[in-house]
């Protein structure tokens, strides 16, 4: 499974890239993320982080439409390399264990290029099954659902700060 977000966003790398970096401050950012917790810090920035966020979804009733919030869950080695830029993410807890993670940043005329890629061969205990489920259940309604508003979320606020920058 591989599943691929990405964005330019209107603003300075070092500002998207400091707010990607800081996962422990999406919570305040991110309606969608329910909390963000180091085990263990090291000194690039990264470490040991467990995360949880949601995934809405929109169920047609006989009254009109019910949100219903799907929590998921996962714990992470998290590297933060500021020469690169780029922040991997190795999961290592959770139904997404053994997942590569990687956030990269490029300079464009416009901005800042940010590219997520998740890549993962499904769980393992459930070989074929795990594999299709990866596939067309996990990668693009959850992961997908996830990353993509992520990146939007992190990306309005980066532009806001460019803009307060500007002014």
């Amino acid at each position: 499974m591989q599943t691929v977000d990405e964005q330019i966003v209107r603003a300075p790398l070092a500002t998207i890239f400091e707010l990607a970096s800081q996962v422990e401050l999406w919570p305040r950012h991110l309606p969608h993320y329910r909390y963000v917790r180091f085990r263990t810090r090291r000194s690039d920035g990264g470490g040991l982080v467990e995360m949880s966020a949601n995934r809405p979804f929109q169920v047609k009733t006989p009254r009109g439409r019910l949100r219903i919030n799907w929590p998921t869950w996962w714990v992470s080695e998290m590297a933060v390399d500021k020469n690169r830029p780029s922040i991997r993410f190795r999961h290592v807890g959770g139904i997404t264990k053994e997942m590569d993670v990687e956030w990269s940043f490029s300079p464009t005329s416009d901005g800042t290029h940010v590219r997520i890629v998740h890549l993962w061969d499904g769980p393992r205990r459930l070989r074929l099954l795990g594999r299709l489920a990866a596939k067309y259940l996990i990668g693009p309604v959850f992961v997908h659902g996830i990353a993509s508003r992520t990146l939007a979320g992190l990306a309005a606020v980066a532009e806001r700060e460019a803009e307060k920058q500007q002014q």
